[in-house]
């Protein structure tokens, strides 16, 4: 009942060959350090100006996901790539992130749902001029988990969250290239509230530094069920973070504080 899990913070930009080396070597250090599921950033190969994006942009049966489908077959791992830029409907891509299993099967496809369209201070971005939103929210198996998938800008939907919970999610992926502007306040205080008010351990990969985007604010996290941090980076260092988790103690806090059944949908609306 315990996976072994890694998240890889990295630093990427627009050169997407030199992405791929990167997420290469951080899976391999991932794989010497026993995790079972590793997981990378929100635009793993690719982050930089959108008139970059077309050339970055590839279909899921493309290069690098079936280069990750070998790397995930001859490992035996779970990898989840945070996201990539896939091929979207008028001109615009999909912010898409895939799970690839320890067979080299491609188990689960999310299209990020809420796209960064902000004007806070220190940041102003316009994702969906480019980017195309998903629609449906997606879980899969993980051995003896349920894994749900979100993106980064994700985390500030509560709802998104809750409703993976009920349909059984005990872990929570959550890779991101959060704005170092609006990280210090709100990056943290989010990530460990939606573990804290669906019981769920959150797996946060991050990008960090900026090579050529927006600055990011690292900080990946692994927290638990109880929103105890057990692994968290820093603000500019690309590497690898692992934690050890058991689905136990997902039943165990549900079993403390029943925060899904003790719900009313009657009171507040909603389902």
């Amino acid at each position: 009942m315990t996976l072994r899990v890694a998240v890889l913070q990295m630093s990427s930009g627009r050169d997407v060959h030199a992405n791929q080396e990167q997420f290469d070597d951080l899976v391999e250090r991932a794989v010497g350090d026993g995790a079972r599921y590793v997981q990378s950033p929100e635009y793993t190969t690719y982050y930089g100006p959108s008139s970059g994006f077309a050339d970055a942009a590839e279909d899921l049966d493309g290069p690098f996901l079936r280069h990750v489908a070998e790397l995930a077959q001859a490992h035996r791992i779970t990898i989840h790539v945070g996201s990539l830029l896939t091929p979207g409907g008028g001109g615009r891509f999909r912010n898409t992130s895939v799970v690839i299993s320890p067979a080299g099967e491609r188990v689960a496809v999310y299209h990020k749902v809420h796209l960064f369209d902000v004007a806070a201070p220190g940041i102003e971005f316009n994702e969906s001029a480019r980017i195309e939103p998903g629609t449906t929210r997606v879980s899969a198996p993980l051995g003896e988990f349920h894994v749900g998938l979100a993106i980064c800008f994700d985390v500030r939907f509560p709802e998104l969250f809750r409703s993976l919970a009920l349909d059984g999610v005990t872990l929570q992926a959550l890779p991101a290239a959060f704005s170092a502007a609006t990280g210090p306040a709100h990056w943290e205080v989010l990530v460990r509230s939606r573990a804290i008010e669906n019981q769920v351990y959150v797996v946060a990969a991050a990008q960090c530094g900026s090579q050529s985007g927006p600055p990011t604010h690292g900080h990946s996290f692994i927290v638990d069920p109880w929103g105890e941090i057990l692994a968290e980076g820093d603000a500019t260092t690309s590497g690898v973070l692992c934690a050890d988790l058991n689905v136990e103690e997902v039943r165990r806090r549900r079993s403390q504080i029943d925060s899904l059944g003790l719900r009313r949908p009657d009171a507040y609306g909603g389902s």
